[in-house]
């Protein structure tokens, strides 16, 4: 018989739950203020969303290597969750695209730093035969703030009449209760024996410690988020597609709902059959969702393309981050974390500024076309980097 989930999963999955409450009724609002209120271009828009990214993964790595260093993962994600609640604070004052580009940076150094050791603190407390399903569990709750977040901002602004600074004020509260909660619901673990004899002083150096198998995930991981641009584009694409400024969170509302239903399902079965033939099926509908909305000119073929990519993200999400876990050296998986996240980091910076120039210079077809074809790509290479891919529980 497996054993159950541990309670820390499930409390980390519930602090992820309340931050992406908050993260997303700012989000969901965030690419139709910067275009309709600020007055800025969808390049601007894929930039700030790759930096952002960059932003958060270059301080993932260090913030992995400092966690396998000291070995306390609570006490960096409780300040990664502190700062990134501090910088919704920035939002409302966000009457220029400076203030925008600040509050977006100073978010994504807390998402950096709380990220990797809360990952390597799931990977510490559950046995390797259920990670799929601890890991698709984590990300089903974070979906679930998904889910709530927009649909707050569409409520909101409805009774606020469309001011979204407003709607940012009010953010602030469930960022500041995902702090409160994981301080008062996490306890950090004892470390084994083993793995603080396999603890690595702190240098950068250890990068090259990290396998063969782990490198292989990291390669296949950056060219699929190479090819997946960010939602942002999808808000976009939905005014394109009929709907009014306050509607344009159920986008979001939509493909978290799919997401969320589809992450904890993925994970067990992955537990079951393995983990590389659910990523392909993922790749799979990560294309037929970028064709649906490359076409979609009407709110019914937008809303099928955004399940597909629902989909692909219920079914990819978790299970990069468990492929990780799975092939991390004793001792190294906070810095396999740090770097994973920098490598598809940087992959997304590049991708977000590339589907803004496309958006741009020939609009959203030819954006979700070319990310039709990136897919296919990132399946090839998928396919090779994870065949025959060894294992370290």
């Amino acid at each position: 018989m497996r054993p159950g989930i541990p309670a820390t999963v499930w409390v980390l999955g519930f602090v992820s739950l309340l931050m992406d409450v908050s993260s997303e009724m700012v989000q969901t609002l965030l690419p139709f203020y910067l275009v309709s209120g600020l007055g800025v271009s969808a390049v601007v828009v894929g930039f700030i969303e790759g930096f952002s990214v960059v932003v958060a993964t270059i301080t993932k790595l260090f913030s992995g290597i400092i966690a396998d260093w000291t070995r306390r993962r609570k006490t960096l994600a409780v300040i990664g969750y502190g700062l990134g609640a501090l910088a919704k604070l920035a939002f409302p004052f966000a009457t220029s695209i400076d203030w925008i580009v600040a509050a977006k940076a100073v978010d994504r150094v807390g998402k950096g730093i709380r990220g990797t050791p809360r990952d390597a603190l799931i990977a510490d407390v559950t046995p390797p035969d259920i990670r799929g399903a601890a890991f698709g569990l984590r990300k089903c709750l974070d979906t679930v703030g998904g889910f709530i977040g927009p649909l707050a901002a569409i409520g909101l602004m409805i009774a606020l009449s469309g001011d979204v600074l407003t709607v940012y004020w009010i953010a602030v509260v469930p960022a500041f209760l995902s702090v409160l909660v994981l301080i008062i619901g996490i306890r950090e673990p004892e470390t084994p024996a083993a793995a603080k004899a396999a603890a690595p002083p702190l240098r950068t150096g250890d990068i090259i410690r990290l396998n063969s198998a782990v490198w292989s995930v990291i390669v296949a991981a950056s060219t699929l988020t190479l090819a997946r641009f960010s939602e942002a584009f999808l808000l976009l694409k939905s005014e394109e597609a009929g709907f009014t400024p306050a509607w344009i969170p159920i986008t979001m509302v939509i493909m978290h709902a799919v997401y969320g239903l589809t992450a904890y399902p993925a994970g067990k079965l992955s537990d079951r059959l393995g983990r590389s033939d659910i990523l392909t099926v993922s790749v799979g509908l990560l294309t037929a969702a970028y064709l649906v909305l490359a076409l979609a000119g009407s709110i019914p073929m937008f809303l099928i393309g955004i399940v597909l990519w629902g989909l692909h993200m219920g079914l990819s999400q978790g299970l990069l981050a468990t492929l990780v876990a799975d092939t991390a050296p004793p001792g190294l998986k906070g810095t396999a974390f740090g770097v994973f996240n920098l490598m598809t980091g940087l992959a997304a910076l590049i991708g977000n500024v590339a589907a803004g120039l496309l958006w741009d210079s020939y609009g959203a077809t030819a954006t979700f076309i070319a990310g039709a074809g990136f897919s296919l790509l990132a399946l090839s290479v998928l396919t090779l980097a994870l065949c025959r891919r060894p294992t370290n529980p």
